[in-house]
């Protein structure tokens, strides 16, 4: 069994594939908080893994935690180079990319093959990148989430009051101030990304993370919701065979 594990900012999502198992098509998955890593040895006993794969941006602590839970387990941390899983990374410094977004561009990728594509990854942060038809991670762009954009109106005004991120869709042009935060951070989220599949001219916009429900529909434009992107591309990666360096 492959153990595939995204370490983001806040989560930990993980998923379980059988041998041969095509990418996004698992056994199991699930993502526990930060504060909860020691419950994913329970949720991975039993399972046979025998390799894993990670992709970590959450620090240092985070990776010891996570090498803690699998001591007899090969492990690949992986990290962005010059090309992986045939995605070429045009990065300025190609290792300055996060894991995070490669894996997601990857990922990308294999659900929409041979297309000029936008993924937007809705978390913590909110990472909107693109990657050309013919295979290349051209670059992208770096938001506040959702939940940061309302939280950072909370605290930055005083009359303001916080608006919970997953709250119910506002009206566009709301009537109360905690809809329009609500609205204002929504519209700012889509707006982002609908200037970057105008830009890009992208035949396919694929949107995912935590907070994908809830910016998507605001999207004035066809999209693809996709769950857990970067473990899609983790296991992509792990299915190519292909060297780390390559």
């Amino acid at each position: 069994m492959l153990l595939l594990v995204d370490a983001g900012n806040t989560r930990i999502k993980w998923a379980l594939a059988e041998d041969g198992a095509a990418p996004g098509d698992w056994c199991a998955h699930g993502a526990v908080p930060h504060a909860e890593l020691d419950r994913l040895a329970a949720a991975w006993l039993g399972h046979g893994v025998r390799a894993a794969i990670v992709s970590n941006v959450g620090g240092a602590a985070l990776r010891e935690g996570l090498s803690s839970l699998l001591p007899a387990v090969p492990v690949e941390w992986f990290a962005s180079g010059p090309a992986r899983a045939g995605l070429r990374n045009g990065y300025r410094d190609p290792a300055q990319l996060g894991s995070d977004r490669f894996a997601a561009a990857i990922g990308a990728r294999t659900l929409e093959p041979g297309k000029a594509l936008v993924v937007a990854t809705c978390g913590t942060a909110t990472t909107i990148d693109a990657v050309s038809a013919d295979g290349r991670f051209i670059g992208g762009m770096i938001l506040p989430g959702l939940g940061l954009m309302a939280a950072s109106l909370a605290r930055g005004t005083a009359q303001l009051p916080h608006a919970a991120a997953g709250a119910a869709p506002p009206p566009l042009f709301a009537d109360n101030t905690l809809d329009a935060i609500a609205s204002g951070c929504l519209a700012a989220q889509a707006g982002a990304i609908e200037r970057a599949v105008a830009a890009h001219r992208a035949e396919c916009c694929i949107v995912s993370g935590g907070a994908a429900a809830h910016v998507a529909p605001a999207l004035a434009l066809p999209y693809r919701l996709a769950e857990n992107i970067v473990l899609v591309g983790l296991h992509a990666v792990a299915r190519s065979g292909e060297d780390r360096q390559c």
